[in-house]
């Protein structure tokens, strides 16, 4: 291993280059000047972005962006930021953004960890969203697992006090790993009466990825801290 290689960040993702259909081509090119954010920009000035004062809520890895959308167009009030760094994502959410005439997203297609370092400010924060991150299930390969102790502590720096912590996953063994770093964090305390899970609340939608997993019989973990 070089000098490099050990100075070289663990990343939680896999960069792909895949292609861009025209539709996630078109909602890149239309979208891009209305809704994207530039982390080059520094830190983001949200009343400015979105042309209001509301409350701010952060989504990392919205996929597709399909229940972010959703969530967004049920929640016209909020001002919500997306974080993903798989183009074809980004370009697919603003696409349907367009359709579907919302507009109060905006987002980076850059790495979070960079995002919220150099572009969200201390106590900004009223939630932040984690749904579905990869698992990175092979114990080799754990140490790439966005949720480590670091990122949490990262987390609660931009949460406001009374903020919350909303994360999803359909591994058991990802739910256990997430909940025991979340636990282990002082400045986090678990919404769950229990000190475990929550029922998915009802901000978040269900995915056609969980209808199907459902009827297959698998387990879908919603974990919701707050900070204190």
């Amino acid at each position: 291993m070089t000098e490099s290689d050990k100075q070289r960040p663990i990343r939680s993702f896999v960069l792909r280059h895949g292609r861009m259909t025209r539709g996630q081509q078109r909602g890149l090119d239309e979208g891009w000047p209305q809704f994207g954010l530039e982390r080059d920009a520094g830190l983001l000035d949200a009343p400015a972005a979105f042309g209001r004062e509301a409350p701010v809520v952060l989504e990392i890895g919205f996929g597709m962006g399909l229940s972010l959308v959703a969530m967004a167009a049920a929640d016209p009030q909020t001002n919500f930021v997306g974080v993903e760094v798989h183009r074809p994502g980004v370009g697919k959410l603003m696409h349907t953004m367009l359709e579907e005439g919302v507009d109060n997203i905006r987002v980076y297609c850059d790495d979070a960890v960079q995002v919220l370092q150099d572009c969200i400010a201390p106590e900004s924060l009223d939630r932040v969203q984690i749904f579905f991150p990869d698992p990175w299930h092979k114990k080799r390969h754990h140490k790439r697992r966005l949720i480590q102790p670091d990122f949490v502590e990262l987390l609660c720096s931009r949460l406001r006090p009374g903020g919350l912590l909303h994360l999803a996953t359909d591994w058991e063994n990802y739910a256990e790993h997430i909940l025991e770093v979340l636990s282990a964090s002082e400045q986090l305390v678990n919404c769950s009466a229990e000190s475990g899970y929550v029922p998915r609340p009802e901000q978040r939608p269900l995915t056609k990825f969980e209808q199907r997993g459902q009827r297959l019989g698998h387990g879908v973990w919603d974990i919701l801290f707050q900070r204190s």
